[in-house]
């Protein structure tokens, strides 16, 4: 097994209280910290609620193009956050597909939808759809369904696997979810900066050219995934067939522009060839 033993002694610097650490890769799973504290994924949540929204989409609950909210916004638009509505706030401040505006709200919208939709409430959606099948037993939603979830390490490599290869929905629905959508806007990722285009898949955000990042230099273009302001982030890079689930009790404003980078970019450099 290819070890990573410089990656993890990086994490043993980072000035958190608490931390836990999972990459998978075709070699198995290796860990660092504890993977079973349950720790606020914050906005890694969304990843999971996308997914749940994809399945609902396949189960015929619901499709991208059905309406939401206001200006003709669908649930392609809210997924990929091209639907105009603002971080938090009910009303829009921009018509769909002017700029990538990331979006609790668009997010707390589409799990409404999925449960107007199914006469199911989305926790149980949530639970039934995606947790349960999956063996997530000690992850739940207390909240937000863009930003409260809580989980374990032990837990989010289920769902990493899922998202490496995926088993709950339909290889055609993965290829769209994790590839460039309304790929022209420009846009604003929180706590990291500006940038046209600013990529992202339908759930998931996509590297792409986006410099300065939270991921590495080594991340392909297109490695996509999530980071959470709680401290947390789960990425796949596609071309390294790799994995990376990280939860942590450190804001991420307080040190992951200055810590990750080099820490993703360890992992990668463990498997290069």
């Amino acid at each position: 097994m290819t070890l990573i033993g410089g990656a993890f002694a990086l994490a043993k610097t980072w000035p958190v209280p608490h931390y836990g650490i999972a990459v998978i890769s075709r070699d198995g799973i290796q860990t660092s910290g504890s993977t079973s504290i349950r720790l606020h994924l914050a906005s890694v949540s969304k990843l999971l609620t996308a997914w749940v929204v994809h399945i609902a989409i396949e189960e015929g609950t619901t499709h991208l193009d059905a309406a939401i909210g206001q200006d003709g916004c669908t649930v392609a638009h809210l997924l990929a956050h091209a639907g105009g509505y603002p971080f938090e706030g009910t009303e829009p401040v921009a018509r769909p597909e002017q700029r990538r505006i990331y979006s609790n709200t668009g997010y707390d919208m589409l799990a409404q939808h999925v449960a107007q939709e199914s006469g199911i409430s989305f926790e149980d959606y949530l639970s039934e759809s995606l947790l349960m099948p999956l063996g997530m037993q000690s992850t739940h939603l207390d909240g937000s369904p863009a930003k409260d979830m809580y989980s374990t390490v032990a837990d989010m490599v289920l769902f990493a696997q899922e998202m490496r290869s995926p088993s709950l929905i339909d290889r055609t629905t993965y290829t769209a979810l994790t590839s460039p959508t309304f790929a022209e806007l420009s846009g604003m990722v929180p706590g990291v900066g500006k940038f046209d285009p600013c990529a992202w898949g339908l759930g998931p955000e996509i590297k792409s050219t986006k410099h300065p990042h939270w991921l590495g230099d080594r991340n392909a273009s297109s490695t996509f995934g999530h980071f959470g302001g709680s401290g947390t982030f789960l990425w796949v890079d596609p071309l390294a067939d790799i994995a990376c689930v990280m939860l942590s009790d450190g804001e991420f404003s307080t040190w992951g522009m200055q810590y990750w980078p080099a820490f993703n970019d360890a992992v990668l450099m463990a498997f290069a060839r």
